[in-house]
């Protein structure tokens, strides 16, 4: 696991040259099919030689989720273990990682009237009172939360109405969903990310060499495509369909393409520092970074 650019698939083609392992693409924007440029996803011969699971599968018009992806994954998982393979996940979608490692709690959906219901109650109660009364219900996230995080107040407080469960029990029922496998999580993580953002922004532009904008263009004719879809808000993707749709300058394309395009690394640094926390992490950039990879992969199939 890794931020965008910072090599993650080269090093697992290498290691499947290696190694019985079986690649299982851990990205929210590759599910889609036909979206291949602005994904940096593998052309059709790496596919051919080194497979990919969990890539093309479904059309950039369709919604794909964490819980659809862990139940892919675990599904995929169980095939390449029955065929004495490793499953070797390789990605950037950090939800995705946590959501497999983890496990997905099921919580009820946003329900507007049961917002507005309570925002009433904070306009003539104040923050701090609902917050009092969750600690009545719920006293394990009242504890993290400070008194007028009106956001997340609400948020539990709307859990437990809908549902009539603390949102601290969901979350720990889901929590023990866990997968049962021995996991080793890999970081790939930049000693200088000033040489990452100089990598970002040659593969954004080499992405525009490649005919990034035809692509989008493409999807726009042969599926019917809005703006507000998920595969249409991957980074890049949206940046050039706002140009194609005049509300951004031809001439700012590129920058702002890298400029989201850091802000993804940027988000997913923090989830690896913040949240994965994966045992073992190796910087992408190191002349050794695959063979230190290697051999830790040995060590764990010895």
């Amino acid at each position: 696991m890794g931020p965008t650019a910072s090599g993650k698939t080269a090093l697992a083609m290498a290691l499947a040259r290696r190694f019985p392992v079986e690649l299982i693409s851990v990205d929210s924007a590759q599910v889609f099919r036909d979206m291949d440029i602005g994904t940096a996803k593998p052309d059709a011969a790496t596919l051919a030689e080194f497979p990919h699971h969990l890539i093309d599968v479904l059309p950039p018009t369709e919604a794909y989720s964490a819980a659809r992806f862990r139940a892919d994954a675990l599904a995929v998982m169980a095939e390449i273990s029955a065929r004495g393979h490793v499953p070797l996940l390789v990605g950037g979608t950090m939800l995705y990682f946590k959501a497999l490692l983890e496990g997905l709690a099921e919580l009820p959906q946003a329900d507007p009237a049961t917002r507005a219901a309570i925002d009433g109650e904070a306009a003539m109660r104040g923050w701090p009172a609902l917050h009092a009364e969750l600690a009545q219900i719920d006293p394990e996230t009242a504890a993290r939360l400070h008194s007028t995080d009106a956001q997340r107040i609400q948020r539990a407080l709307e859990v437990f109405r809908l549902s009539g469960r603390p949102l601290s029990a969901l979350l720990a029922a889901g929590k023990a969903q866990a997968a049962a496998y021995a996991f080793t999580a890999i970081g790939l993580l930049p000693s200088d990310r000033a040489v990452l953002h100089q990598c970002i922004a040659e593969r954004f532009t080499a992405m525009l060499a490649a005919g990034l904008e035809a692509e989008v263009a493409m999807l726009r004719e042969r599926y019917p495509l809005h703006a507000a879809l998920p595969a249409m808000r991957c980074v890049g993707y949206r940046q050039v369909w706002e140009v194609q749709d005049g509300l951004l300058p031809q001439h700012e394309l590129r920058e702002r393409g890298i400029y989201a395009t850091r802000q993804l690394a940027k988000r997913q640094l923090t989830w690896l520092k913040n949240t994965l926390r994966p045992q073992v992490v190796v910087d992408c950039l190191a002349a050794d970074a695959d063979e230190r990879v290697a051999r830790l992969l040995g060590d764990v199939l010895r």
